[in-house]
């Protein structure tokens, strides 16, 4: 979709005005900045994940006795 819905709240009329090529810029900009955070945070959650499984495997403490201790 390269067009955006501007509303004119006062009087109700309704336009769909085509994106800039400054907004389009910037809208492809902000996804690529929201990819690498995505891809940051999932790498956080698998590193701290396998930190987790590395210390049970460590304390000899199985996925299923660590469930029953946090429930």
């Amino acid at each position: 979709m390269t067009n955006k819905i501007v509303v004119d709240c006062s009087t109700g009329e309704v336009q769909e005005i085509a994106l800039t090529e400054a907004e389009l810029a910037e809208r492809e900009a902000m996804a690529a900045e929201y990819a690498e955070q995505k891809a940051a945070e999932d790498a956080d959650k698998a590193a701290k994940a396998t930190a987790k499984t590395a210390l049970l495997t460590k304390l000899g403490i199985t996925a299923e006795e660590a469930q029953l201790l946090l429930s």
